[in-house]
């Protein structure tokens, strides 16, 4: 006889721990995210595209809105100054604004060495006698009010009065308030500061050190009467991935704690929960290292859908620590793998269908499951025999287990037919309640209501637009789409007439198209011919000729000056508010100009004294039409449609999956009435499932049908294990009670979950823990139950019999 080597001397033992030294080294390099971009389409929509490109990474991605509450208004005032000086040294961030005077310097300058080509005022009639002289009265009456004081030291160089036009023009319909020389919430004790961050809206951590920076600036400050308040898409990003990381810890820490002590109950002894989780370690190692391969980056959420993996990866070492006490190494690998190896080809058949969605999120929540199962169920087929050729040592309460199920599996036929009545009524439910298929983008996020409502209040205080409305105007390149925006710009200030619109902020009211500032430029006359026509419209008037040449050269200087572009206008306040509503084209896509409205709260009143109606996306679209390249965007009609089509998707690609399932199941079977039993249970599951979440009220989403999914791959087992202890009728409590121990483990593991503070893992925890309990149920009811004695009972409280012998043959 040749001796026997050492299990540790095994090829199977060194392969898995280099493989798992591996898989651990490339998953502490991994990327992981948490926004909510990976639940956006690949190739959405035209629609579509502009939302998700800003979402991703749009300069609206990277604004912090800060505010300083408490205290009185100057101290909050000075503590806003400093503050925002102190950012500004930082060079974390591109601008810091705050409604003082810091940058305008630079600002004023660039726009008044290019007044007469940014004035809306300028045209040919400007520079007319009758228009010089219109224009120098009302500059004359400006002089006597408050914007008069500013007006003052230019008012030489500046007679017509361009620069006080261009600013008219800056000022939103809604601005902040203006309190001691800086920006002031109207209706709360709290300073204003909007800065814009250097780092990318999807580089987390850049996001998170621009938050820090502001925190300890703040700090710094050493003003304890004033609190410290962050919000916006940034902070939102980060939240969501620390909140996500806190509640992985928390959810994997209860989850190993309930696990391990459900198997010392059931098994007795330590070295069994080890054994069981061995095949847990391999699949989230596997499925992390999968994910990030394919996307690039992990999702938290996918990370915490790893959790989940614990519920079904447990079962396969169950199964064969338990199983092969009675039938030994060779006897389960010939005998029991079959099945295992069957119900996890349903498994993957299910989720394999996600793993192609055009969501990266969905894709990765498919391509996870896939791998992390495969790799679990390689690691019960060849790790575990190796490790524990007789299963599991020690029987606990393992044996009572045997005997319950048993119990309930010579009971669950009788109830067979009431059972099969609940289902076809929770089916019939389905079709007369409207479809609870309405969960929104917004459920995934694990952002608090009160961080949502710091929010709303900062940026109502900002004059933020909360109309929903976004006008979006294409063009090829820069040029044409300034070109396009004042076109729209034109039909709008009809509506702003009407009364209809407060206002709007369009790039082209920031910066005029080239073509508007040459033609501005050409309007200007040669200096004989304005010093001639000045010298009539100024007779008699306040402001002499002769004190009026800056006037004349700055025009002539005018005259040769190229056109303001926006890399003119780097380091001042303009450039963020400009790069926020000019997207340039990248990789052939076209330049993109968005024009931000102010909507009236109530139409003026008609004919008959009645208030028209607001405003509506339908009456804006005709407005606006036939311009091309102009569309129209509620913005949360349009994320919501985003969403129903993931969720559509989602729905198609998971009847795919169903399909290819009983496909699977067919042609292994081969037989129709055992088919039927077999998908069953899975059917009725879910029906009943789906009946609780409509009847309840609650609206499903994505994760809700990830759950379902994992309830029928869960299912699956049960019931293909009833379906062979059936077949071939012999009684086998290890069986039942790998069952049993497999169902107690996964419906704890979820019902841990269904806990959880992130509404999307929550959703599969509250879906799969009642799904599998009841898989259970209708397994040993509709499989009829267990296996069949030769008298064609159920052996219900049948001994365990004792492990067979593995022999060895030389």
């Amino acid at each position: 006889m040749k001796p026997s080597r050492p299990r540790w001397q095994d090829p199977a033992v060194w392969s898995w721990l280099v493989l798992m030294a591996l898989g651990l080294w490339l998953c502490v390099r991994a990327t992981y995210v948490a926004d909510m971009s990976a639940f956006l389409p690949a190739q959405p929509r035209a629609e579509q595209q502009l939302l998700v490109s800003q979402l991703q990474a749009g300069a609206t991605s990277r604004v912090l809105l800060v505010g300083l509450r408490g205290g009185d208004a100057p101290g909050r005032a000075e503590a806003s100054r400093r503050l925002a000086q102190a950012l500004r040294a930082s060079g974390a961030f591109e601008s810091v604004n705050n409604g003082d005077n810091a940058g305008q310097e630079a600002l004023g300058r660039v726009l008044f060495e290019h007044r007469y080509l940014l004035s809306p005022a300028i045209d040919a009639q400007r520079f007319t006698v009758e228009g010089l002289r219109e224009a120098l009265l009302d500059t004359a009456s400006l002089l006597g009010t408050p914007a008069g004081a500013a007006l003052g030291p230019l008012v030489w160089r500046d007679p017509t009065g361009e620069v006080v036009r261009i600013a008219e023009t800056m000022i939103p319909a809604s601005a902040p308030r203006m309190e001691h020389g800086v920006w002031m919430s109207r209706t709360e004790p709290r300073a204003l500061l909007l800065a814009t961050s250097r780092a990318d809206g999807s580089d987390l951590d850049g996001q998170a050190r621009a938050q820090d920076t502001v925190r300890r600036a703040f700090e710094a400050l050493r003003l304890p009467a004033l609190q410290l308040e962050l919000s916006g898409p940034g902070t939102f990003a980060v939240q969501s991935r620390a909140a996500v990381q806190a509640e992985v810890e928390r959810l994997a820490l209860l989850d190993t704690v309930a696990l391990l002590g459900l198997l010392l109950v059931a098994f007795g002894r330590l070295l069994p929960l080890g054994l069981a989780l061995l095949p847990v370690a391999s699949g989230v190692v596997a499925g992390i290292v999968a994910v990030h391969a394919v996307a690039g980056q992990v999702h938290g959420i996918t990370l915490g859908f790893g959790i989940t993996l614990i519920g079904e990866a447990v079962d396969y070492g169950i199964y064969y620590l338990v199983q092969a006490r009675q039938h030994g190494r060779a006897g389960w690998l010939r005998t029991q793998w079959p099945t295992v190896r069957l119900g996890l080809l349903t498994s993957v058949a299910g989720f394999a269908a996600l793993a192609v969605a055009g969501f990266s999120g969905l894709a990765q929540l498919g391509v996870f499951a896939v791998s992390g199962l495969v790799a679990a169920a390689l690691t019960t087929r060849f790790l575990l025999p190796v490790l524990a050729p007789q299963g599991t040592a020690g029987r606990g309460l393992r044996p009572h287990f045997g005997r319950a199920l048993g119990q309930l599996s010579a009971r669950a036929p009788a109830w067979r037919t009431p059972l099969a009545l609940a289902v076809l009524a929770g089916a019939a439910l389905l079709l007369a309640l409207p479809s609870p298929w309405r969960g929104t983008l917004a459920g995934l996020s694990p952002i608090p209501q009160e961080a949502l409502a710091l929010d709303a209040s900062l940026r109502a205080d900002l004059g933020a637009s909360e109309s929903g409305l976004l006008v979006a105007v294409q063009g090829p390149d820069e040029g044409s789409v300034l070109q396009a925006a004042e076109r729209a710009g034109e039909r709008l200030d009809a509506l702003v007439a009407q009364g209809r619109l407060l206002g709007y902020q369009s790039p082209a009211t920031l910066l005029p198209s080239p073509a508007t500032q040459l033609a501005r430029r050409g309007a200007l006359p040669e200096e004989s011919v304005l010093r001639q026509r000045l010298e009539t419209a100024a007779a008699g008037g306040p402001f002499p000729p002769a004190r009026l040449s800056g006037f004349i050269a700055d025009v002539q200087a005018q005259r040769s000056r190229e056109p303001l572009r926006p890399q003119d206008l780097a380091g001042t306040p303009l450039a963020t508010a400009l790069a926020a509503q000019l997207v340039p084209g990248r990789d052939g896509s076209p330049w993109q100009a968005l024009i931000q409205l102010q909507l009236a709260d109530e139409a003026p009143a008609g004919a008959n004294g009645a208030a028209a109606p607001v405003l509506t996306a339908a009456e804006l679209r005709q407005a606006l039409q036939p311009l091309p390249g102009v569309q129209v965007l509620h913005v949360k009609t349009e994320i919501d449609a985003i969403y129903a089509d993931y969720l559509q998707e989602a729905l198609k690609l998971s009847l795919l999956g169903a399909l290819a399932v009983v496909a699977l199941l067919a042609a292994q079977l081969r037989d129709g009435r055992r088919l039927l039993r077999v998908l069953a249970p899975l059917a009725g599951s879910t029906v009943a499932v789906l009946a609780a979440f409509t009847l309840a009220g609650v609206a499903l989403g994505v994760l809700h049908l990830v759950g379902l999914l994992l309830v029928v791959a869960i299912g699956s087992n049960y019931a293909l294990f009833f379906d062979h202890l059936q077949v071939h009728g012999q009684a086998d409590p290890e069986t039942l009670a790998s069952l049993l121990i497999a169902n107690l483990t996964t419906v704890a593991s979820f019902a841990i979950l269904a806990t959880a503070d992130i509404p999307a893992l929550a959703a599969v925890g509250q879906t799969v823990a009642p799904g599998a309990a009841l898989s259970l149920l209708l397994a040993a009811a509709f499989c009829r139950g267990g296996p069949a004695n030769a008298h064609g009972r159920i052996a219900a409280t049948a001994e365990p019999l004792q492990p067979q012998r593995e022999t060895r043959t030389p």
